[in-house]
C-alpha cells in the first residue's frame, strides 16, 4: 500500500470514529433530558433551607481529627447552624398535603417549649414543618415524647430538620436530663462538659452550648 492509500485511509477512519462520537454525545444528552426532576427530592443528609440559604459548606461528620491535630468541635458547628435550639415535649403531630405553588407535603410537629435557647420561648406552643419524605426516613415523632432538637431555620417554603440528622436531636429523660445516644457519645467525646457522659442535666448542656456559640 503506497503513502496515499494509507493517507486515505487514515482520514476515512477518523471521519468514522468522529461519528460515532457525536452519536454517543447526542445519545447522552437525549438521556439526561429524559430524567425527571429532582428538584424536591431529598439529598443524601438533611440539607438546610435556612432564611438566608444553607451553609456553604455541607455538614461533615463524625468528628475527625484535621492536619493540625486538633479534634473538630462538633458542638459548635451544631450550635452555629441551628436556627432554633429548645426542649420539650411533642403535643400533636399531623400532615400538611402539597398544594401547587406552595411546596412539597410536610409533616407538622408541634411541641411545648419547656427550655429555650435559641429562637424559641418556654412555654410556647412551636409548630415545626418538616419535609414528609423526613418521616420514611426515620425521622419521626410520638405525642408525649421529650426532645432537644438543634433545628434548622426554617426556609421560603417554612421547611426545617434537625441539623445534621440525628446529630441534631437528643432525647430528653424524665427527670430532665440529656440522653447521648452511641453518636453523640462519639462525636461529642472532646467536649469538656459533655465529653465521657451519657447522660447530662439539662443545666450543664446548656452551658456547653453556650459557651460554643460564645454567649456564656
Amino acid at each position: 500500500m503506497n503513502g496515499s492509500c494509507r493517507r486515505l485511509l487514515a482520514a476515512f477512519s477518523l471521519i468514522l470514529l468522529g461519528s460515532t462520537l457525536s452519536s454517543m454525545v447526542l445519545h447522552g444528552q437525549d438521556a439526561a433530558s429524559n430524567l425527571p426532576a429532582l428538584r424536591n427530592s431529598p439529598p443524601f443528609a438533611p440539607v438546610p433551607i435556612g432564611i438566608a440559604g444553607p451553609p456553604t459548606l455541607p455538614w461533615r461528620y463524625p468528628a475527625g481529627r484535621g492536619s493540625g491535630g486538633v479534634q473538630q468541635r462538633v458542638l459548635q458547628q451544631l450550635v452555629r447552624a441551628a436556627g432554633i435550639i429548645f426542649s420539650g415535649s411533642v403535643t400533636s403531630v399531623g400532615r400538611a398535603s402539597a398544594s401547587p405553588g406552595l411546596g412539597p407535603a410536610a409533616t407538622t410537629v408541634t411541641f411545648q417549649v419547656e427550655h429555650a435557647m435559641r429562637g424559641a420561648a418556654p412555654g410556647q406552643n412551636l409548630t415545626i414543618h418538616e419535609w414528609a419524605g423526613l418521616w420514611t426516613t426515620g425521622e419521626r415523632y410520638s405525642v408525649g415524647e421529650r426532645v432537644l432538637l438543634f433545628l434548622y431555620s426554617p426556609g421560603k417554603l417554612g421547611l426545617t430538620s434537625p441539623v445534621a440528622g440525628a446529630m441534631g436531636r437528643f432525647v430528653v429523660d424524665s427527670r430532665g436530663w440529656i440522653v447521648m445516644n452511641p453518636q453523640h457519645f462519639a462525636n461529642l467525646r472532646a467536649e469538656p462538659i459533655l465529653g465521657g457522659k451519657t447522660l447530662v442535666p439539662y443545666a450543664d448542656f446548656a452551658l456547653a452550648v453556650g459557651r460554643s456559640s460564645g454567649e456564656e
